[in-house]
C-alpha cells in the first residue's frame, strides 16, 4: 500500500486528491495546522479513511515530525495562502506560506527521506503579465500580485532541490481550476453563489470587479489527477495543466445567471473598489507536454463546470430555505438575517 501525504488536504484540490488516492488504495495522510476554528467540512465525509497531523509549514520541525510519522512515499504540497487580492494585504504572509513553506517542506523531505517524490502546486499567475498566449513551460515568468512571486519562488525553489539533491520533485504549473467547493472568495463561486441567492430572493446585486479579465477555466477534480500522473513517471518534470480555452469574467456571469433564467446585467454591478493594483488580463494555458507524456486531458468542459457549480448552490441555498423555516415554526421570534448567511461547502 502507497502512502501519500498531502498539505492543505482541507482546501478544493486536497479533498478531491484525498478522494483520489484513497481510490487507488493509498493509505492518505493530511497536514493541518492547529487553530481553534479548524473547516474540515470539504473532508468531513472521509472521517475514518484518512489520518490527520498537526503541522505548519511556518515550522519545519513539525513538518519533520509529519513525515516521520506518515512515512510518504509521495508528498503533494497544495498548502498556501491561495487568494490573490488577499496578498495584497497580507504580502509578507502571503511569502512566508506560499514561497518559504515549500523551502522548509522540501528541506524536511531532504532530512528525513529524499526518496520520497515531491508535488508542489504551482500556478498560472506566475506567468502574469507575459506576452506570449498560450502559456506553456518554456514561456517567460512576470507575475503581477504577490501570490504570483510567491509561487514563483516555490516552484523555482522546487526545481532547485531537484537539480540540487536529485529528489523526485515536480511542479504542476495549473490554470483556473473551480468546482462546487471552491471557496466563496473565489470569483467563479462568488458568482454561483450570488445566483442562487438572487434566484430565491436572498440577495438583490452582485458587485465584481473587472469584467474582462479572462482565465482558463478546468474542474478542480480533473486537475487532482493530473498531479498524481507527474509522481507515476520515471523522470521528474514540470507541467502545464489547462484547458486551453479562454472565457471573460462576464461570460461566467452571462452563463450562470442565464441558468436560472435570468439576466445578469440586471443584478451585476462593476465596482472600482474591487480592480487588483496590478491586474492580468489574459491566461490561457498549452497543456500539449502533459497530454503527450502524461495521457492526460481535461473531462469537464465549462459549460458543464458553471452548470455544475449553479445547480450544487441552488440545491445548498434549497436546504437552507427548509431548515430556516423548520426553526422558525418552531420559535417563530428567532431571527435569522438572510444576509448574514453562508452556505456550507458542498462535498
Amino acid at each position: 500500500m502507497k502512502r501519500a501525504l498531502i498539505t492543505g488536504i482541507t482546501g478544493q484540490d486536497g479533498s478531491y486528491l484525498a478522494e483520489l488516492l484513497l481510490e487507488k488504495g493509498y493509505k492518505v495522510y493530511g497536514i493541518v495546522r492547529r487553530t481553534s476554528t479548524t473547516n474540515l467540512e470539504r473532508i468531513a465525509h472521509l472521517e475514518g479513511e484518512i489520518e490527520l497531523i498537526y503541522a505548519d509549514l511556518l515550522d519545519e520541525n513539525s513538518l519533520i515530525h509529519a513525515l516521520k510519522v506518515a512515512e510518504p512515499d509521495e508528498v503533494y504540497n497544495l498548502a498556501s495562502q491561495s487568494f490573490v487580492p488577499a496578498s495584497w494585504s497580507q504580502p509578507v504572509l502571503t511569502g512566508e506560506f506560499t514561497a518559504l513553506g515549500v523551502t522548509r517542506l522540501l528541506d524536511a523531505i531532504r532530512v528525513v527521506n529524499p526518496r520520497i517524490r515531491f508535488y508542489q502546486a504551482s500556478s498560472s499567475e506566475m506567468f502574469g503579465a507575459t506576452s506570449e498566449v498560450p502559456q506553456n513551460e518554456r514561456t517567460p515568468f512576470h507575475p503581477r500580485s504577490p501570490y504570483g512571486v510567491a509561487k514563483l519562488y516555490g516552484h523555482w525553489i522546487t526545481i532547485n532541490y531537484r537539480e540540487s539533491y536529485g529528489m523526485f520533485a515536480c511542479s504542476g504549473i495549473l490554470f483556473n481550476h473551480e468546482s462546487p467547493r471552491r471557496g466563496l472568495e473565489f470569483v467563479t463561486r462568488k458568482v454561483t453563489h450570488a445566483v442562487a441567492r438572487i434566484k430565491y430572493g436572498l440577495q438583490r446585486e452582485l458587485r465584481l470587479g473587472n469584467l474582462e479579465a479572462r482565465r482558463d477555466w478546468g474542474y478542480a477534480k480533473d486537475y487532482v489527477e493530473a498531479m498524481w500522473l507527474m509522481l507515476q513517471q520515471d523522470e521528474p518534470d514540470d507541467y502545464v495543466i489547462a484547458t486551453g480555452e479562454t472565457h471573460s469574467v462576464r461570460e461566467l456571469c452571462e452563463l450562470a445567471f442565464s441558468l436560472v433564467g435570468l439576466d445578469y446585467r440586471d443584478y451585476v454591478i462593476v465596482d472600482p473598489s474591487l480592480f487588483r493594483p496590478a491586474d492580468v488580463n489574459l491566461l490561457v494555458g498549452d497543456a500539449s507536454k502533459a497530454r503527450r507524456r502524461l495521457g492526460w486531458a481535461p473531462k469537464v468542459r465549462f459549460q458543464e463546470l458553471i452548470k455544475m457549480m449553479v445547480e450544487v448552490d441552488l440545491a445548498l441555498v434549497t436546504e437552507y430555505l427548509a431548515k430556516r423555516q423548520v426553526l422558525e415554526s418552531a420559535k417563530p421570534e428567532a431571527h435569522h438575517p438572510a444576509e448574514s448567511w453562508e452556505p456550507p461547502v458542498a462535498r
